[in-house]
């Protein structure tokens, strides 16, 4: 198997020891191999989205970034049906958007989400 290096932060790397731990990995590499299957597979399931859909993007982060959030929101508010925003673990925000429109334009918000490095988890569901 090839070998690949890259560079974690220190909190990162608490959190992979922290699941290798509880889910019984062998190690850090299983762990990590394990995120980029999941990644992948995630990646997969937007890329095989077409035509109209429904789907729910759950995006958390910082609450100084609320006016990261707001900006991508607005460029999209025509296929967004219902947000939802909570304050969670004291300087943290979860927002929930329920969107329904053209597959390109769900993967299109998803990605401007992922690509914002102020955004600590993205994840979408299509329905």
């Amino acid at each position: 198997m090839p070998i690949v290096s890259i560079s974690l932060n220190d909190e990162i790397l608490k959190q992979i020891d922290k699941l290798q731990s509880t889910m019984g990995f062998s190690g850090r590499s299983d762990a990590i191999r394990a995120g980029i299957r999941s990644f992948v597979s995630e990646e997969k399931q937007k890329q095989d989205l077409s035509g109209e859909v429904n789907a729910i993007l759950l995006v958390v982060h910082n609450d100084e970034y609320d006016n990261e959030v707001n900006g991508i929101k607005h460029s999209y508010e025509d296929l967004i049906t219902m947000h939802l925003h909570n304050k969670i673990d004291g300087e943290k925000c979860m927002e929930l958007f329920i969107l329904k429109g053209e597959s390109e334009k769900v993967t299109e918000i998803t990605k401007n989400f992922q690509i914002n490095k102020k955004m600590d988890t993205i994840k979408l569901v299509a329905l």
